[in-house]
């Protein structure tokens, strides 16, 4: 992405101000994303809806979600961040007004659809904008920082929709009005960030191309990431509607316990640099694998079994989501981050709403609790395959290595030259042939550096 005022040019304050800006708008929009997670309950009895109909209008957002970060995912980097995050504050107004007025299932639909827009536009841009800003300047990479304000989002969300519903008045209308107030703020906070550079305003939808270097460990990170928000989905989309029926319409228990999940996520992800991306993945895997062994046995059933799922859901949720996350940012070259980013969090996005409508399909034909069974322990079987793929997909790569290695370069040392009785020592120089540079060398170059990263983090 290219900005009108290059990173370089950029003094430490306004980096910082610009990174805390990118941090707040994806807060503020995934909080207002899961903010209606602990009302579903209550809305499911205010307008007689089914289990399928609750389960899809929470599915909705990851439906519309999904193709919005393939349509918009590359535009911040031909618009720049500010265009983007604009559009974006705007969606998500629209999503929380449907919220304020609902009267009736297809409120919710359209709210869930513009808040999915909304997030899935601003995911890539945000992203973006927080990796080329904190790079030198923080202890924590830029990945780490995104994917810890995407988390804590999404933590804000539920508890706080779960507090206001409980103990505030007209619970559902104070959560959205309140969002409504923070958006405000993003919407000025946004007007000072850089605009795009000129002549960059190009932008057309198009399928983001993963470099083939790294299109292995981009497949691991997504799977991962996807089991990940499986998990997450799960219990932001049915265990409410389960843990209602155990504590009696408390909202705000039932939000306590889904900000537990995000809660232990955010403060498991500073751990991924420390254990490395491929390490924080496995053991993040290893967690979700118990998580969602729990839920199959009980099902919501059991407030404290539940409890302790959430704990090690979260936990095991922070470490495969910012491993995933950090490996992909570490290797994506310059200039396609925001389009790499946006496929990335397309697998997230499907893992969090996939799973809840199969949920909702098997409740057709059975009680809730059963098909939540069912569907996690489809979810923990695909768990150890994920992380048998990433073990053999890493000692494949350090065979490989150890040969190079072995080999030095791989190229067959080059005879001196001769000429006219004279070494290469002692030969005239000769003048340095220079090619014109080409279009698209600059790309090339930076997809060569990233594959040689994406070497050392498989």
């Amino acid at each position: 992405m290219t900005l009108a005022n290059p990173p370089a040019l950029i003094d430490h304050r306004d980096r910082a101000r610009e990174v805390r800006t990118g941090l707040y708008v994806l807060v503020v929009l995934t909080a207002g994303a899961y903010l209606p997670s602990p009302l579903y309950p209550a809305y499911q009895e205010a307008f007689a809806v089914s289990d399928l109909a609750m389960t899809l209008i929470y599915a909705t957002f990851a439906l519309v979600s999904a193709p919005a970060l393939l349509l918009f995912g590359s535009a911040s980097d031909a618009l720049g961040p500010r265009s983007v995050l604009r559009a974006s504050i705007v969606l998500a107004a629209v999503g929380s007004a449907c919220f304020v007025f609902a009267s009736g299932l297809e409120w919710l639909l359209a709210g869930r659809a513009a808040q999915g827009l909304a997030l899935g536009a601003a995911t890539g841009a945000a992203s973006s904008l927080i990796s080329e800003r904190a790079r030198g300047h923080y202890r924590l990479s830029g990945s780490v920082l995104a994917s810890t304000a995407f988390v804590a989002g999404t933590a804000a969300g539920p508890i706080t929709g779960g507090v206001l519903a409980q103990y505030a008045p007209a619970p559902q209308v104070l959560p959205f009005l309140l969002h409504l107030a923070l958006l405000w703020l993003g919407w000025h906070r946004v007007a000072n960030l850089a605009g795009s550079a000129p002549g960059l305003g190009r932008w057309k939808p198009t399928r983001p191309q993963i470099p083939p270097g790294i299109r292995l460990l981009f497949t691991m990170a997504a799977a991962t990431g996807f089991l990940a928000w499986t998990v997450a989905g799960l219990f932001l989309a049915v265990i409410p509607a389960l843990l209602d029926r155990a504590v009696a319409g408390n909202q705000a228990v039932i939000g306590g316990i889904l900000g537990a999940v995000l809660i232990c996520s955010v403060l498991t992800q500073p751990l991924v640099p420390r254990i490395s991306t491929r390490y924080a993945q496995l053991t993040g895997l290893g967690g979700l694998l118990v998580s969602l062994g729990l839920l199959a046995v009980d099902a919501g059933g059991s407030i404290p079994i539940t409890l302790v799922a959430a704990v090690v859901a979260g936990a095991g949720h922070g470490l495969a989501y910012g491993g995933a996350a950090a490996a992909i940012d570490a290797v994506a070259p310059e200039g396609e981050r925001g389009a790499i980013t946006g496929a990335l969090h397309l697998a997230f996005y499907s893992g969090a709403g996939v799973p809840a409508i199969a949920v909702g399909l098997v409740t057709l034909e059975h009680p809730l609790s059963t098909a939540t069974s069912w569907v996690t322990a489809a979810a923990a079987g695909l768990v150890p395959l994920v992380a048998a793929v990433i073990v053999l997909a890493h000692r494949r790569n350090t065979e490989r290595l150890i040969r190079l290695n072995s080999t030095g370069s791989g190229r067959v040392p080059r005879r001196p030259m001769v000429r006219s009785g004279l070494s290469k020592q002692h030969a005239p120089a000769e003048p340095r042939r220079t090619a014109p540079p080409r279009r698209g060398n600059c790309r090339r170059a930076a997809r060569k550096k990233s594959v040689a990263r994406a070497a050392r983090h498989v």
